[in-house]
């Protein structure tokens, strides 16, 4: 069988990510309070995100420091023009994976919500794009979307060979109908 790793290459790159979990709430809780209240204090960030001002404090000098987050004359929270780009890109990308669990994968909406803002600060441009093009053309069919979230639903866990297709060897539970459509999936079938 083909196998993919996930090598030092892959992970590595989770540390060369600018954002954080924690910097991409601080920036839209700021976005937020602005946008709500008109203006943003250290002391509402630390409210909205229900932690210390002194460690909203702390945070926040540091995203000063790497340019994301500014102050006015009256010591008031402004998202600089990289932070404020970050911050939509991050919502973004959390609507687009909330619509995908939700509208396609049928999940509970909680948890849906909770694994979009796992990953909504990860998600690369490249793979954000392919998502919106994935959902513009898949939700645009009403009809053969009922159905395969009706499919996606119906469908079992467990492989219906004798032996796990290629995709769920390792977990021992079916993640592949046993079809030639994946024929370019790199887990291909076995060749033993």
């Amino acid at each position: 069988m083909s196998q993919m790793t996930n090598d030092s290459t892959y992970w590595r790159a989770f540390d060369e990510n600018k954002v954080s979990h924690s910097v991409a709430h601080y920036l839209m809780a700021i976005d937020h309070l602005r946008s709500e209240l008109g203006y943003a204090r250290v002391t509402d960030v630390a409210g909205l995100m229900n932690i210390s001002r002194g460690a909203a404090s702390l945070a926040l000098s540091h995203l000063k420091e790497k340019g994301l987050v500014e102050e006015d004359p009256n010591r008031f929270l402004l998202l600089s023009e990289e932070g404020n780009s970050l911050a939509r890109t991050i919502e973004h990308n959390f609507v687009l994976l909330t619509c995908f669990f939700e509208n396609v994968l049928g999940m509970d909406p909680d948890i849906a919500r909770a694994d979009a803002c796992k990953i909504e600060h990860l998600l690369s441009e490249e793979s954000s794009k392919a998502l919106i093009r994935f959902l513009r053309i898949l939700l645009s069919k009403k009809d053969f979307i009922q159905e395969l979230s009706q499919n996606i639903k119906n469908a079992g866990d467990v492989c219906e060979g004798d032996a796990p297709c290629p995709l769920c060897e390792p977990s021992g539970e079916c993640l592949m109908p046993h079809t030639d459509a994946l024929k370019s999936c790199p887990l291909q079938t076995r060749t033993d």
